[in-house]
């Protein structure tokens, strides 16, 4: 038995939290005058900035009547010694395929909105992640960044066809569903949610899931280490009883 997991059978987790206890969460929004939406996440010490632009494009041929979104995470070296500068490596592939799938899967867009011309013409969201200071679970933080941008999103107006760099029109684009990220880890037999950088380098599993009004839409899990039935079923109510705590800290 390591450590942590001895410190945990003694109910004491490395930064003093319960198990169910997520760390101070902090939005700021705007933070970029170039992007239509953008934000920074403080999620304890761990911190991330997203932003969106917008760009007309192709819809794919199977729905041509819908727009997209494109996620991409860069983790930088400035926010942990161990990432290194380059293309998007399996964790930064891994943290952009959540967030996509906790918006996508619970269809927090209605893409069909997106659609300017029917097989011609669509939005396409271009979301951009970056990691500043990396205290562990950049997942979330990374997800929560990205939603607060989505959410403020300034239309841009269009002329011709093309976008008018810098001017936008009155409307706001407004989210169908308001999912909420929570990663969860698992050390022996102990559940934690929100793990620090500490917990994670002893975690044998852990489990990502998007929740919003007790629909779970996405989930996944990462590790060698597995859940039983139970555990899942625990993790989904305390899941379910953090959405709405987490949902009002976003104005």
């Amino acid at each position: 038995m390591n450590h942590m997991e001895e410190k945990l059978t003694k109910g004491i987790r490395a930064d003093g939290r319960k198990f169910d206890e997520i760390r101070k969460i902090e939005i700021e929004y705007n933070i970029s005058k170039n992007a239509e939406g953008s934000a920074r996440c403080r999620l304890g010490e761990t911190e991330v900035l997203a932003g969106v632009k917008l760009e007309i494009g192709t819809p794919y041929t199977d729905s041509p009547d819908e727009g997209s979104i494109v996620v991409n995470a860069e983790l930088g070296p400035i926010s942990n010694p161990d990432f290194v500068s380059g293309p998007p490596g399996a964790e930064a592939t891994e943290i952009a395929r959540l967030v996509d799938r906790g918006i996508r899967e619970s269809k927090a867009v209605d893409f069909k909105k997106l659609c300017i011309k029917s097989g011609e013409k669509v939005w396409i969201f271009l979301i951009d992640i970056y990691t500043t200071n990396d205290a562990g679970n950049l997942i979330d933080a990374a997800y929560y960044a990205s939603l607060a941008a989505l959410k403020e999103i300034r239309m841009p107006k269009v002329k011709d066809d093309k976008i008018v760099f810098g001017e936008y029109t009155k409307d706001k684009m407004k989210l169908e569903k308001f999912p909420i990220n929570f990663t969860f880890g698992k050390i022996g037999k102990h559940i934690i949610l929100d793990p620090s950088m500490e917990e994670e380098k002893f975690l044998d599993a852990r489990l990502t899931l998007a929740v919003d009004n007790k629909h779970v839409h996405s989930m996944q899990k990462n590790g060698n280490g597995s859940f039983t039935l139970e555990e899942i079923e625990q993790i989904i109510d305390i899941a379910f009883r953090k959405d709405a705590e987490v949902k009002k800290l976003f104005k």
